[in-house]
């Protein structure tokens, strides 16, 4: 296929969609409940069933067959129900016909975009409104999906989002005065909008119960209780299936509590004053709806009688709603949305020239509008000499934009609430592992119903029933609390570094990681800038210090800002306040710039002080990359007002608009670029004395046209001191990094150059031609001249190599590709199947808006990359939620004692071990009595703890006012260090589990063999045999959970999942040899013993010591021994066997029961246990044997680590 067709192909292009949030809508209908495919299938087969049972086998004759295989098809169509509840698509299937008139619908099957949540069936909506008294009334088709309404529209046959009045010309907002018709003209709204409510649904204890009750494992385990009881084991099975039920009932619990927290995120509803039907009245907050005019002060909500009390009084209500700013000045704490602690200064559409353009929301617009969720700290009433609106609260003026859930706010509590699947312990490897030993089950179950129906006195029923045992046995009861206490271990080693986890199963995704992308503000660079000096003065590439600068320049400084005085303290860009810091001059309440210090003239008097009154602010724009002041000062002895007009912004925009360009322009501020600093051009020019309505009539174009230069501020943004050892220790451990920012290509790949991730001399960025033109090629960013065409970044070399390999191999040619937001667009759009072969190439990305962030990082996912993003502020947050591991940095100055609390939840944790060993004893010891009732009261307990852990978790989740809610993983401090402990922690826990799993597999494919063929020969384990081992067993377990990792990464990459060729080959090897050794001691034990008096054993028969059953226990202790000893690894992610002294002694202990009690060295301990007193010959075969079955699967799994134990780092 050729390259054009390539890209046009329809299957590599991405879909069109509805919108961001939903991928395809489709509509159905409920059928008949008796046709339903998991009914009436159901019913004919009872039906036929029942007459082949009664006409052809007949009742009487075959009544086992026939309860066996009618229960067999309830069963069937239990799952089939269960099938419906847990995936939408078969419930569709099962229950419901296409319907192709969403009219005629009575559901609609949403499908989110990848990344947004669940699909679902919801509920469709059909309401008819009188538009007129003498129209026909209209049928409005609508549904709820994730707290957004869409509405149907029948001329474009397809439905749409609620449309808000977020993008009309400026002056439509102006004109505006509410709904001043009629009060049908506010119900027609509050019909289409809904009320301003932001509040979740709270569910019903029992519907969320139903929701726990019917998981896939939670189901399992009642159907392994079911089996238990009808296996005389009814004692321990009701009070298993009790204990299960309240630790449920728990987690509903906490679940209801997490639900009311986020619940009150959300505003309460109070009292607000708007403008309707020609006057102000007061209403409730819930009942705005957007179109209102509305007043907004720093105390609105407390006006109220109610409310006027002294506790109030010190409370700001944050705002109801998104608010565009019409009259009057605000200063909004936008902390609760942002994380960002700096109030923002907030301006009115009123003081705007050009009211003819539309509100862009997303950018510049963003200055107009008091988004909701914030408080406003400071206002400024509109003047009171004007003829425009005014209310009697003397507020500031506001539009009514955008209520409920479509809010800012509100889309920050959906994105909580629904945006990613959050990641659980029973994941579908889970599953297929349980699958992978299920085979073996139905092996084992399948010899014991052959074997055992040879028998013809044996009795069916317990038979199957012992064939069912069997095959729920391969899952271990214990592996859902074994999965929880590894990542628990883990969840209080990163407490204890400060760094908070809301969702622990994702610890182990930090193990698996390929791609760690970074920040670069903030992140790796400090937040502290330092103004270098100012650049180009005299038309020289020196920097000279802000205390020698011409007075033009030094003006300019001074009042090109937006800063602000609040309580005598600066408020705005941290890069503005440093630089008037910087120059020494100080803002005054009035909007006055003044010099601290009076400079010294030539002849050694002091200058008069010079202020300059700031009167019309052009703001800042990400899409015009600059900003302009008005500023005057008044000469003394005189009432004239001069004016100068100064800007600042990127030098390739200011560039046209300067008239006395210097001749080395570019190549002074290139030159800065290059070595990292942030650069902006000045400009100025004087307007001379002007009357205020002169000032009024200038328009931006005007006054940022036929600029003086007046210099290259230069500032520098030093890393911070860890950064480059934790990037290089990353990047030694087998990781690609990737820097993702909003900064400029140049310095973002001087940044990257100091941490080693590029080689400048190497790098190119993509870039069009030039400015009129489409078309795009790879630039060097050292030499503009030194272009490549687009293909060639696939044709790199396509392995990751770091640079001091590549110091190391001089033909190696491997260039670094750096990609701005306009270049990822441009490929994304047109270059879709060459941006997939090269994304994981690029190491920065610059100039990337936070949409193009959260874009990278879900692109790396589908690509297969595990994929870490960190980073800080507001605009990192779609970015962390979708990466595997989004980490968010919070620099606060609250230093929060967690001691006391992990120490408790240490010590509950203890607990919770050692009473789960207790139950696994317990159920290891049999169906007497006295094992059932110990292990009732150990189950007891084991639930209240481990209810108590979990309370002290959820202690610890973060609330709404950092960003990073939305991230899985938030660190308290500014330092990236956190990213190292997190792999370190992720790599011990994701070896944990696999060791688990692989330990796990082998008992489980050995109590197989036990449980089937050992079984039908009437060999069996006495009840302190049993206890021994289960307590062994349940010791080895929990102490592998306590491992710790180690200072350092690794180099080594551990394996990232079970399915793995190394992990299939040594648990089929090891089970092969232990199988081997086990027939072969079997068979031994039987050559020496007294032959068998019947042909077939009795299964119901007491426990007696006999040669057989004691070579059983000895060498099951042994195998179990030898599981441990070979399938712990440490080093190179944890503790080794050594270090983990517990587990070490816990193995020394049983390889030392094992030897006592085969040399028989304690007669009275042998006794005890029941172990028969072995001859000389074959206690020498026994130890043999088990030495040799020890040495051949240490050699096996060692020569198969080697050969297939290395993970490599995924390459593009």
């Amino acid at each position: 296929m050729s390259r054009e067709n390539e890209k046009s192909s329809p299957e590599n292009r991405p879909r069109p969609r509805l919108n961001d949030e939903i991928e395809s809508i489709a509509a159905y209908k409920f059928r008949p409940f008796l046709i339903h495919l998991n009914i009436a299938p159901f019913f004919a087969s009872y039906l036929i069933w029942f007459l082949v049972w009664s006409q052809k086998f007949g009742i009487e004759e075959y009544p086992e067959l026939g309860m066996i295989i009618t229960v067999l098809i309830g069963l069937l169509q239990i799952v089939t129900c269960l099938f419906c509840y847990w995936f939408v698509e078969f419930r569709v299937l099962m229950q419901c016909s296409r319907v192709k008139d969403p009219e005629k619908a009575e559901v609609v099957k949403v499908t989110p975009t990848a990344n947004n949540g669940f699909s679902e069936l919801v509920y469709i909506h059909h309401k008819f409104v009188l538009k007129g008294s003498n129209q026909a009334p209209e049928k409005i088709t609508w549904f709820k999906f994730q707290k957004t309404k869409y509405i149907y529209d029948a001329d474009k046959k397809q439905f749409k989002a609620l449309e808000f009045p977020i993008n009309n010309p400026l002056s439509y907002y102006m004109e505006s005065k509410g709904f001043s018709l009629s009060d049908q003209q506010i119900q027609d709204a509050v019909s289409y909008f809904d009320l301003n409510k932001m509040v979740m649904d709270i569910p019903k204890f029992i519907e969320l119960f139903i929701e726990r009750a019917t998981a896939p494992f939670f189901v399992f385990q009642v159907f392994c209780v079911l089996l238990w009881c009808l296996d005389e084991y009814w004692y321990y099975s009701v009070f298993t299936l009790f204990m299960l039920v309240s630790f449920e009932c728990t987690l509903v619990q906490q679940q209801l509590k997490n639900m009311q927290m986020i619940r009150q995120m959300g505003n309460k509803p109070f009292k607000i004053l708007v403008y309707r039907l020609r006057k102000w009245v007061r209403i409730n907050s819930d009942e705005l709806v957007p179109g209102d005019i509305v007043s907004v002060s720093r105390n609105f909500g407390l006006q109220n009688a109610n409310v006027a009390n002294s506790t109030a009084n010190n409370q700001n209500f944050s705002l109801p709603c998104d608010i565009l700013l019409m009259r009057g000045q605000c200063i909004v704490n936008e902390s609760m949305l942002t994380g960002e602690s700096v109030p923002v200064i907030k301006e009115p559409i009123e003081s705007r020239n050009d009211l003819k353009t539309e509100l862009d929301i997303d950018n510049d617009g963003k200055l107009h509008v008091l988004f909701g969720g914030t408080v406003i700290v400071q206002h400024t009433p509109p003047p009171k000499n004007d003829s425009g609106m005014r209310a009697q609260d003397n507020g500031c003026i506001g539009y009514v934009l955008r209520t409920g859930f479509n809010t800012s706010q509100g889309k920050l509590l959906r994105t909580i609430m629904y945006s990613v699947k959050r990641v659980t312990a029973n994941n579908l490897e889970t599953f297929m592992f349980i699958l992978f030993l299920l085979i073996f089950a139905i092996a084992a179950s399948s010899y014991v119903w052959i074997e055992g129906s040879k028998d013809p006195s044996r009795n069916r029923y317990k038979l199957l029933l012992e064939c069912t045992l069997i095959l729920t046995s391969v899952i271990p009861p214990e592996l859902p609390i074994e999965l929880a206490l590894a990542v628990n271990t883990s969840l209080i080693s990163l407490v204890k570094l400060g760094i908070f986890c809301t969702e622990p199963f994702r610890i182990p995704f930090a193990g698996k990681l390929d791609i760690c992308c970074f920040d670069k503000t903030g992140t790796l660079t400090s937040d502290d800038l330092i103004v270098e000096g100012v650049a180009g003065i005299d038309d020289k590439m020196e920097i000279v210090s802000v205390k020698e600068i011409p007075q033009e320049t030094l003006y300019t400084l001074a009042t090109c800002h937006t800063l602000m005085n609040l309580d005598e303290e600066l408020i705005g860009d941290p890069l503005e306040k440093v630089t008037l810091q910087a120059i020494e001059w100080s803002l005054t309440k009035g909007d006055v710039v003044i010099a601290k210090k009076p400079k010294l003239l030539a002849e050694g008097a002091l200058s008069k002080t010079v202020g300059w009154k700031i009167y019309q602010k052009f703001y800042f724009s990400s899409a015009l990359k600059r900003m302009s002041v008005i500023a005057g000062h008044t000469k003394p002895g005189s009432s004239d007002t001069n004016y100068i007009a100064t800007c600042k912004g990127a030098p390739e925009v200011l560039k046209s608009m300067i008239k006395n360009l210097p001749s080395n322009f570019d190549s002074i501020y290139l030159h800065y670029a290059r070595e990292g600093a942030r650069v902006l051009c000045l400009g100025y020019k004087d307007l001379g004395v002007l009357s205020h309505q002169e000032i009024r009539d200038l328009n931006r174009e005007k006054v940022e046209s036929g600029l003086n230069f007046a210099g290259f501020v230069v500032f520098s943004s030093p890393l911070k001191p860890d950064s480059k050892s934790v990037i290089k220790e990353i990047m030694n451990a087998s990781h690609h990094i990737t820097m993702i920012t909003g900064d400029n290509p140049l310095t973002a790949c001087h940044v990257a150059a100091k941490l080693r991730l590029i080689d400048k001399k190497k790098c190119f960025v993509l870039e069009k031609e030039n400015n009129s033109s489409n078309i795009w090629s790879w630039r060097s960013i050292l030499d503009e001249n030194d272009t490549k065409n687009l293909e060639f970044a696939a044709n790199q070399t396509h392995r990751y190599l770091s640079p001091s390999k590549l110091r190391e191999m001089p033909n190696v040619s491997y260039n670094y590709l750096c990609l701005t937001g306009e270049g990822f667009d441009y490929m994304y759009k047109n270059e879709y199947n060459l941006l997939k072969k090269i994304i994981a190439e690029v190491k920065v990305f610059a100039r990337v808006s936070p949409k193009q962030k959260e874009q990278v990082v879900t692109m790396l996912k589908k690509l297969g990359f595990y994929t870490l993003m960190c980073g800080d502020g507001t605009n990192d947050v779609g970015a962390l939620k979708h990466a595997d591991v989004g980490v968010a940095l919070l620099s606060s100055n609250t230093n929060i004692d967690n001691a006391e609390l992990e120490q408790k939840k240490k010590a509950k944790l203890t607990e919770a071990k050692q009473l789960s060993m207790e139950v696994n004893t317990s159920r290891l010891r049999g169906n007497n009595l006295s094992a059932q009732s110990s292990m009732i009261n150990a189950q007891k307990k084991l639930a209240d703890v481990l209810k108590e852990i979990e309370d002290a978790e959820q202690a610890q989740i973060v609330k709404l006012g950092d960003a990073s809610i939305a991230s899985p993983f938030t660190y308290k401090q500014s330092s990236i260090q956190c990213v190292c402990d997190i792999i370190k922690q992720g790599r011990c826990t994701l070896v944990t589990t696999l060791q688990m799993f692989k330990i796990l597999a082998l008992n489980a494919l050995i109590l197989a063999y036990s449980q089937s063929v050992l079984y039908l020969d009437g060999i069996k384990l006495s009840d302190g045999q049993a206890t021994m081992q289960g307590l062994l067993l349940a010791g080895c377990f929990l102490f592998i959970s306590r491992s710790k990792p180690l200072k350092n990464l690794s180099s080594t990459r551990p394996l990232p999942n079970i399915f793995n060729l190394y992990t299939i080959l040594t648990v089929l090897g090891q089970f092969s040899v232990h199988l081997s050794c086990l027939i072969y001691l079997v068979n031994e034990a039987y050559a020496r013993s007294p032959p068998k008096e019947e042909k077939f054993a009795n299964l119901e028969a007491e426990f007696k010591p006999s040669l057989v059953n004691s070579t059983v226990y000895i060498i099951s202790l042994s195998l179990q021994v030898a599981t441990f000893a070979i399938n712990y690894k440490g080093h190179p992610f944890m503790e080794s066997l050594r270090e983990n002294k517990p587990l070490l002694y816990s193995i020394m202990f049983s390889a030392g029961a094992v030897f006592v009690l085969a040399g028989r060295l304690m007669p009275e301990l042998s006794d005890q246990f029941q172990i028969v007193d072995f001859t000389d010959e074959f206690r020498k075969i026994l130890l043999t044997v088990i030495l040799i079955d020890f040495v051949v699967s240490f050699i096996l799994d060692r020569i198969l680590e080697f050969m297939f134990g290395k993970a490599n780092l995924k390459s593009s």
